[in-house]
């Protein structure tokens, strides 16, 4: 495992469980980002029979937590990117895909809409990284891991979390977990989305909005990654049902032509 790969996992599996207590939305009213002036500026919608290679690759195949992220657990069907939690034999089978070298931006909207897995123990998420985030520790400068999206199923069925954490290293640091509760999040397709401003993060759930941050701010293109993760110990996963599955129906990115 590299290490920024393993710093980022260790800074992941510490802050898994520091959550802020589950919050309902801040408003009302469903964002959508046409009516505000973003316009689509890319998007994949998994309709081919394989991971389209001009917009993803397979991120990262090789031993990862308890498992090992391999190729094997990434496929396209039906319109669907499906990300597996696989069992074979005594080897635990993890899954992700990536925008770096592909495709990077920085501020917009970003969206997937996704089922999420059904299981303890392993959890599907959707996030930007950035690719010097372990060279520094001033988020504007050097990037911030940003959390749009991830599903600790042990912390309630009708709970997602969101995050950021920066400066990977000695001095990390985090905005500490924040909850959203959703009724019904964890049954069929929901939307899962970020507002990336120069000073601010929007986090939102079907359209509405949950949190507002202004710490750990990044001002520097970064790129997109759709995982489905492992904990670090194997006890963690003996309520895990194998095989799992994260389920992608589309990513989006929209950004305002007049910028920011």
């Amino acid at each position: 495992m590299k290490l920024t790969s393993l710093l980022c996992f260790l800074f992941l599996a510490s802050f898994a469980m520091a959550q802020r207590p589950a919050q309902g939305p801040m408003s009302k009213k469903r964002f959508n980002p046409e009516k505000v002036g973003y316009k689509l500026i890319w998007e994949d919608q998994f309709k081919g029979k394989t991971l389209d290679t001009t917009k993803w690759a397979v991120r990262g195949i090789g031993p990862r937590a308890i498992a090992y992220v391999s190729e094997e657990a990434v496929k396209v069907e039906k319109g669907y990117l499906k990300l597996y939690a696989l069992k074979k034999g005594d080897s635990l089978l993890g899954s992700a895909v990536g925008t770096q070298g592909k495709f990077m931006s920085k501020y917009g909207y970003y969206e997937c809409r996704a089922k999420l897995q059904k299981s303890e123990g392993v959890w599907a998420a959707f996030w930007l990284q950035s690719p010097g985030i372990s060279k520094g520790e001033d988020p504007a400068k050097f990037g911030a891991e940003i959390d749009v999206m991830e599903f600790f199923k042990k912390l309630g069925t009708d709970i997602v979390s969101h995050n950021v954490h920066w400066a990977y290293g000695p001095n990390q640091q985090s905005t500490k977990g924040m909850q959203s509760y959703r009724r019904g999040v964890s049954l069929g397709f929901h939307t899962f989305g970020l507002e990336w401003f120069p000073d601010k993060y929007i986090f939102y759930v079907d359209g509405y909005k949950y949190y507002e941050v202004t710490t750990g701010i990044s001002n520097i293109e970064e790129y997109m990654i759709l995982s489905m993760e492992y904990p670090s110990k194997k006890e963690e996963v003996l309520k895990t049902i194998f095989p799992d599955v994260f389920m992608v129906d589309y990513v989006k990115v929209y950004q305002k032509k007049e910028g920011y």
